[in-house]
C-alpha cells in the first residue's frame, strides 16, 4: 500500500492499495464530498481532462481527515486509467454526492446479499445499519476465495457473515442466493429487510428468493450512466411498469419491482464499443458504478 506523505489539495490521492490482481482502493482527500455523503451515494469521476465520466459508489468516508475512499475494478479504458494514477496524483473532477442515501431504518434483522464488487458498495451499507441498531448478517458470494474483498471490515459490521463461493474454495459452495434461501427456509432469524448488492444477475436471483415471503428487499441498481443528475436519461431503469432515472430517483429500488431482464439487457449496449476502446485507448461511456 502507497501512502501520500505532505500537504494535500482537492482530490489528491492519499492512498492506493491493490486488494486483489483486477481491484484497486483509492482514499481521496475531497472534505466537502466527505462531510456530506452518506451509505449507498456515488460519484462521477473524471480522470482528466479528455477522459470520460465514470460512476462510482462510495465505500467509505472519513469527515475528520476529509477523505472519500473508492473501490473499482480495472475492467474498462477509464477504469483502468484510473488505476494507474500513482499516489500524490490528483483527479481532475469529482462530482458528489449524488443519489439517494441507503434506505436506513432499525428494522431488527437485515441481511446484506452481496457479490463481486458489490461488497464495496455493501460495507457502508451495514456500518450504516449496524449504527441505526439492527442485527446485521451479510452473505458474500464470489467466484474463488481470492476474489473476496474487504473481508475484515464486513466482519467488524456484521453480526454474522456467511461466505460463499462458486468453487467451494471457501464457506459454502453455491451462491449468495443459496445461502439466503437456506437462512428464510430454517428460519433461523425472522429478517425484516434483504439488501441485495452485486451484478444484476445475481440481484435478480436473490430478490426472487424473498418474494414468496414478501420480504422487504432494497436493490442497488447499476445502469449505464452519463451526467448522474438526471439530464442524460441514459441511467433509465423500469420499476413497477414506470420510467425512473437510477441517478435521481435511486441507486436503491424495491428489488420486487425492478425489470431486471431490461437492465441486463441494457448493459449489453456498449459492449462491442467498449472491446474497442480498450483496444485502441479510445473511450466509451459504458461504466457501472459496481
Amino acid at each position: 500500500m502507497s501512502i501520500h506523505k505532505g500537504t494535500a489539495s482537492d482530490f489528491t490521492i492519499l492512498q492506493k492499495e491493490e486488494l486483489n490482481p483486477i481491484t484497486k482502493k483509492l482514499v481521496l482527500y475531497a472534505p466537502d464530498i466527505a462531510t456530506k455523503a452518506q451509505a449507498g451515494q456515488f460519484l462521477i469521476i473524471k480522470v482528466n481532462e479528455n477522459s470520460e465520466r465514470i460512476p462510482l459508489t462510495f465505500s467509505d468516508w472519513n469527515r475528520k481527515d476529509g477523505t472519500i475512499t473508492i473501490i473499482f475494478q480495472e475492467v474498462g479504458f477509464s477504469s483502468i486509467e484510473l488505476g494507474k494514477l500513482k499516489v500524490g496524483e490528483k483527479i481532475q473532477n469529482l462530482a458528489g454526492p449524488l443519489g439517494n442515501p441507503s434506505e436506513i431504518h432499525k428494522y431488527g434483522t437485515a441481511v446484506i446479499a452481496c457479490g463481486g464488487l458489490g461488497t464495496a458498495v455493501a460495507y457502508p451499507v451495514a456500518k450504516a445499519l449496524k449504527e441505526a441498531g439492527n442485527n446485521v448478517i451479510t452473505l458474500i458470494g464470489a467466484r474463488n476465495k481470492d476474489l473476496f474483498i474487504l473481508e475484515k471490515e464486513i466482519e467488524a459490521t456484521s453480526t454474522k457473515v456467511i461466505y460463499s463461493t462458486d468453487d467451494g474454495s471457501k464457506g459454502q459452495k453455491g451462491f449468495v442466493s443459496d445461502l439466503l434461501k437456506e437462512l428464510i427456509t430454517t428460519k433461523q432469524e425472522q429478517i425484516n429487510v434483504v439488501f441485495v448488492i452485486g451484478p444484476p444477475i445475481m440481484m435478480m436471483v436473490t430478490s426472487e428468493v424473498t418474494r414468496p415471503d414478501n420480504i422487504k428487499t432494497i436493490a442497488s441498481l447499476n445502469p449505464i450512466m452519463v451526467d448522474g443528475m438526471g439530464m442524460c436519461g441514459a441511467c433509465r431503469v423500469t420499476i413497477d411498469g414506470q420510467i425512473k432515472f437510477a441517478c435521481v430517483d435511486g441507486p436503491e429500488f424495491d428489488a420486487h419491482k425492478v425489470d431486471f431482464k431490461e437492465l441486463i439487457q441494457r448493459l449489453k449496449c456498449y459492449v462491442i464499443e467498449e472491446k474497442q476502446a480498450n483496444h485502441q485507448g479510445g473511450h466509451c461511456q459504458c461504466h457501472k458504478h459496481h
